[in-house]
């Protein structure tokens, strides 16, 4: 598995742990003695469960699995195969996270942070897509 994808794997696990966590806390607040505020971290949950896990999880398997085409020398005489632009994919990683963090801002009283948070995230998907594109080919019989 190329690096990138154990990045995003990862991370994405520790999202779901994260946003699981923020459910169970938000869910203790309907019994007696819960926390009180905990529903304003419900967009945060979402995000985190939405954007951090599914989508980054699914990113992360995308860029293991669709094909490579072209080859390049590597060190002691190897070819290995190239996955594409991976610069964007890398910055797709680094944009997804940093859209969750921002996220974690909105229930301090940061007004914007949500908004940032979704544009940031449209921006990862975006940079995916721009990389994954190419890889994307018919089959040829």
């Amino acid at each position: 598995m190329p690096r990138l994808s154990v990045w995003m794997v990862r991370a994405a696990l520790l999202h779901l742990g994260f946003g699981f966590f923020l459910g169970g806390l938000i869910l203790w607040q309907k019994g007696p003695g819960g926390i009180p505020g905990a529903w304003q971290w419900l967009p945060v949950h979402i995000h985190m469960v939405l954007m951090g896990w599914t989508v980054q999880l699914a990113f992360g398997v995308a860029y293991w699995i669709l094909p490579r085409f072209a080859q390049r020398e590597a060190e002691q005489g190897r070819v290995e195969q190239l996955r594409g632009r991976e610069g964007l994919a890398w910055a797709s990683f680094v944009l997804f996270n940093a859209s969750t963090l921002t996220a974690l801002a909105a229930p301090l009283g940061w007004a914007w942070a949500l908004p940032i948070s979704g544009i940031l995230a449209a921006l990862a998907g975006f940079a995916f897509v721009l990389h994954a594109w190419p890889r994307v080919k018919p089959f040829m019989a």
